[in-house]
Parts: structure tokens; sequence; C-alpha cells
């Protein structure tokens, strides 16, 4: 769990770059599109959308955008129509690489990820090549200034919590897929300022040193500029 929380770090560190770029509206956008289309646009009763208009309001999106992506979702506007795919492969150092994109047109994506691999010291592989190496769980992370550990273990006494990992400025609470739901509402109902999302966690992980290391997060990051990547799941640890 330790380097999936470091790679959290490294993801935290470069949000600010992020948001600089293009792409993060159209990213948020279909987040929240995806989100509507699988579980309704009721905000209240959707925690996955509830948390993408989150994050679109929180990097100052038009409440316009906002309604606009969530009725592209629905089938109220009509729009683009985005597919889901995932693309495996493997990065410098033999590190697992797991790609979540949602695109309008996979004959341009696939070809472009795949030159970004390549070009960085990595290939994609079969589908299936890494996947088994992830399981699906849901992350929640929240900030110290926010709740102290005492408070966040009272509140979580009774829920079916996996594991909590911690340091000076974050809580990180890992819970199984299906406990997504039921934990958003124990943070919703005690007014807790959250971010949370289903991701893949590695079961294993590879050691890297520092400068190793940096060799796959340059090619994560050339990964993450793509506008139709949505998500990267890794497995490397810092040693």
């Amino acid at each position: 769990m330790s380097g999936h929380s470091k790679w959290s770090t490294i993801k935290r560190k470069k949000g600010a770059a992020d948001a600089k770029r293009g792409v993060i509206f159209t990213r948020l956008s279909k987040d929240i599109t995806l989100a509507a289309r699988e579980g309704g646009g009721s905000i209240e009763m959707n925690p996955a959308l509830r948390l993408a208009v989150k994050k679109a309001k929180t990097s100052n999106m038009p409440s316009a955008n906002i309604e606009r992506a969530i009725k592209k979702g629905t089938g109220e506007l009509p729009g683009i129509k985005y597919e889901n795919f995932e693309y495996e492969g493997y990065g410098p150092h033999s590190v697992a690489i797991l790609i979540e994109v949602m695109t309008d047109n996979k004959n341009r994506t696939l070809p472009e990820i795949r030159s970004i691999m390549t070009k960085n010291g990595g290939n994609l592989g079969e589908s299936g090549c890494v996947n088994w190496m992830f399981e699906k769980k849901g992350i929640f992370t929240i900030k110290t200034d926010v709740i102290n550990e005492d408070r966040l273990m009272e509140i979580l006494e009774d829920a079916n919590v996996e594991d909590i990992i911690f340091d000076d400025y974050l809580f990180e609470i890992i819970v199984l897929s299906d406990d997504f739901k039921s934990i958003s509402n124990i943070f919703d109902d005690n007014q807790i300022e959250y971010d949370g999302e289903i991701s893949l966690v590695p079961q294993n992980l590879v050691q890297l040193n520092l400068e190793e290391a940096n060799q796959v997060v340059k090619l994560l990051e050339n990964i993450e500029n793509h506008e139709d990547v949505q998500k990267v799941h890794t497995n490397f640890q810092i040693k």
C-alpha cells in the first residue's frame, strides 16, 4: 500500500501543473459524463458523480459546463459518444502500467499511446498482461487539518475499512470498491471534506531507486498529458 501512497504523492505534486494544461476541463467533463451515464444524473444519489462535480468545481470549471456534461451522460443532450478502454504494458525496469482511456476515436488514441510508451522506454502488451497484478479498491484522501486521527477512527469505527495510511498532510483510507458508496455517505453525513475514487491498487511492488523511479515518472507524466487518458496505474515503490 505504501507504494500506492508514494505514487499518489507524486501525482499530488504535479497536480498544479495539470491545472495549467488545456486538457484539464476535457478530462473533468469526461469524468462527469461517464459518472452520469453509469449512475444517473442525481448528485445526491450518485457518489461518483458527486465527486466528479466536486473536482470540477475545485478546478473552477463553469457551472454551465458541468450541467452540460451531466446532461450528455444522461442522454438529455446530444454529444460525442465516448468509449472506455484499458491499455496495458510495461515501463522501464519492468514496471507494470495500466492506462484507462476515454476516447471518441480508438484508432487515433491507441497508436498515440503506443508511441508515447515506446519513446519513453516502455511498451504496450496484450490485454490482460498486467491487469491481474491490480485489485480494485476505493481510495479516500482527507487532509490532516480537516480531521484528527482520533475523530477519523471514531467515525470509521463500524465501517469496513481495509487500511489507513497517513503522513503529516493526508490520511489515505483504503476500502473495498463495493463499500465506496457507504464510506462516502459516512464522510458526507459528518460533513468531512474528502477526495475519493475507485482505483486499482497493486498487489505487489517493484522496488526502484530514485534515478530509476524518475525514468518511470517521466513516462507516466507523458502518458497523463494525453487528453484521452483518464487514469494511470502502476506498481513501483521508491526505495
